[in-house]
């Protein structure tokens, strides 16, 4: 909000980025002109009206209608049947251009329907902010894994080694999209469904929990070894303080039997 009364064209191309950063982002992968969609008028201008409601509307009535609960509810299920038909359409263009080629069918399909998310960092920079590590690379959100999962399954149906057609396919997929987010929703649940899996396949395949035992094993060790070298330390500065308090009372002592040969 600080950022729409501060400066609204940065605003605006923050919003239109995270409305159509799969389509800019999918066109930058086929060397494609990256402003192919601001041909489609349309949508520019139903996102810039969203856009305006959203920021401006008086007394943030509009946003308020939005955040009600049912209606938040069927704008959410409207997204993720969205996204399946942005993750077809890329995989179907990629296909087109390059036949048949697995691992370009799958990056167009996922550029296409998490680009908004791929991009978070230069939304980020238009916005005045950098945060590298929220890199969606380093730390996958819950729709950026689901719409990879998504392109690798639209990918197979493509090149016909999964026996399903594509409108069944794009069913249980959406359905599959649009229970879990609204249930997410519904709980105020952000873990993954895919964390119990993400743990086991992590262990089998690249052993990160033991890789992660094994770092802390080794912070135990160099805190014990630090503990260890730090006691005789002080031991010493014990020993020092005692002999200094030692030295102390002798003085005043030899000061005391002065004071008192002197008065006699």
């Amino acid at each position: 909000m600080e950022v729409a009364l501060r400066s609204p064209i940065a605003c605006w191309f923050s919003s239109m980025l995270c409305c159509f950063g799969g389509g800019i982002l999918s066109s930058l992968m086929l060397a494609e002109p990256p402003a192919a969609f601001l041909t489609n008028t349309t949508n520019i201008f139903l996102a810039s009206a969203c856009w305006y409601l959203i920021f401006y509307y008086p007394r943030n009535i509009f946003y308020k209608c939005c955040s009600f609960l049912p209606l938040r509810l069927m704008l959410a299920g409207m997204k993720e049947v969205t996204r399946t038909w942005k993750i077809v359409n890329g995989v179907l263009h990629a296909n087109s251009r390059f036949s048949n080629a697995w691992i370009i069918m799958i990056a167009i399909g996922w550029a296409k329907g998490a680009g908004g998310g791929l991009i978070s960092n230069f939304e980020q920079l238009v916005r005045g902010v950098w945060k590298p590590e929220s890199n969606e690379l380093l730390k996958m959100s819950y729709p950026v894994k689901v719409t990879l999962i998504g392109a690798v399954l639209f990918t197979l149906q493509q090149t016909q080694h999964l026996p399903v057609s594509r409108h069944s396919l794009m069913f249980m997929y959406s359905t599959f999209l649009v229970v879990t987010k609204i249930t997410m929703m519904l709980t105020h649940s952000t873990t993954s469904p895919f964390a119990p899996f993400e743990a086991v396949l992590g262990r089998m395949l690249f052993g990160l929990e033991q890789t992660s035992a094994s770092i802390k094993g080794e912070a135990c060790t160099s805190l014990n070894g630090s503990h260890q070298a730090v006691k005789p330390l002080v031991r010493e500065s014990s020993d020092s303080s005692a002999t200094s308090d030692a030295i102390e009372s002798e003085i005043s002592t030899v000061t005391r039997e002065r004071r008192s040969k002197k008065a006699d």
